[in-house]
């Protein structure tokens, strides 16, 4: 059972590619000048974005950029709506397009990272959150972008060193702690993986991902006595998940084979056949056939010689009275 490679593309795939949370629509897209053509009409668009009506927002920031194409801030703010409405290509668009009229566009970059990394595009988004962290190093948003960047690269030092940082910064960006536990998963250091998760779960007992992920950090441990309690625990806040149990399974069978007594091989001896009584053995079965030639051998000798010695002597005369 690939149990890994399983958790590996479900579980990553959950948290590695999201969104640093939106700070106010406003901070982050602030018109360059207070008054002028499109003004009104972003406006109105921040106020939509703030209160997740996307869709509307898109058309307010469109209005406006009709009104004005020249003011970075007009596309930034519409690149955020398309973003929160997963239209990736439409919001790198409008991203690229603000770092074109502003180079110094620091949200721009923070926006377009956060596209790149949902395009799976890691490199580019590290290059970008490497320049937004040029013109303000000390960006927390910024910092945690760069973390998944690497993480996505496997630098597992470095993203554990940017999601500590952002951790000292906002303690209580649980998300971070999260991430930060992968990192270390990712250099084995299966101890701080599990006091990132044990955090987690201390301020929500019922975060069934937690839940599950620190149990399968506890079975790449060998700890399968660990692992289980997590995995039922989170099969009895959602009994629905079919991989969950499936890694429950896995995992009491591990720990069945590691517990099971070894078996003793017990090589039995053969059994000797016991030997037969001996018998008297008869007169034929003592002759020798070797004898029986010589003996053939020396009758025939004595027949050549008699034959030799008797040639040439007459015969007796038979008295036999005629």
């Amino acid at each position: 059972m690939m149990i890994t490679s399983r958790i590996t593309i479900y579980l990553i795939a959950a948290c590695l590619f999201g969104t640093a949370s939106f700070a106010s629509a406003k901070e982050k897209a602030a018109p360059k000048e207070k008054a002028g053509a499109g003004t009104s009409e972003y406006t109105k668009g921040v106020q939509l974005l703030d209160s997740q009506q996307y869709d509307q927002a898109v058309m307010e920031f469109t209005r406006a950029i009709l009104a004005n194409d020249k003011q970075p801030a007009f596309y930034e703010g519409r690149g955020f709506a398309n973003f929160a409405l997963q239209r990736f290509p439409e919001a790198g668009d409008d991203f690229s397009k603000a770092i074109e009229l502003s180079p110094k566009d620091m949200r721009a970059f923070v926006g377009r990272a956060q596209v790149l990394l949902q395009q799976k595009n890691y490199q580019q988004a590290l290059a970008d959150t490497e320049k937004a962290l040029e013109i303000k190093p000390d960006e927390i948003a910024a910092i945690k972008l760069r973390g998944f960047a690497e993480l996505g690269l496997s630098q597992w030092d470095k993203a554990i060193a940017d999601f500590t940082n952002v951790i000292q910064k906002k303690p209580d960006d649980l998300q971070t702690y999260d991430r930060r536990a992968l990192a270390y998963r990712g250099l084995k250091n299966f101890d701080a993986a599990i006091a990132d998760y044990t955090f987690l779960l201390e301020k929500n007992p019922n975060d069934t991902e937690a839940l599950t992920k620190r149990g399968y950090t506890y079975s790449l441990m060998g700890q399968y006595e660990k692992a289980i309690p997590d995995y039922e625990a989170a099969l009895k806040l959602n009994p629905q998940d079919n991989d969950t149990f499936s890694r429950l399974q896995w995992t009491q069978g591990q720990l069945a084979a590691k517990n099971a007594t070894p078996r003793t091989a017990t090589t039995t001896a053969p059994t000797a056949t016991p030997e037969k009584p001996s018998e008297k053995p008869s007169l034929i079965t003592q002759i020798n056939p070797l004898y029986i030639v010589i003996g053939i051998v020396v009758l025939i000798l004595i027949v050549v010689i008699v034959r030799l010695i008797t040639r040439g002597k007459a015969e007796e005369t038979s008295h036999i009275i005629r």
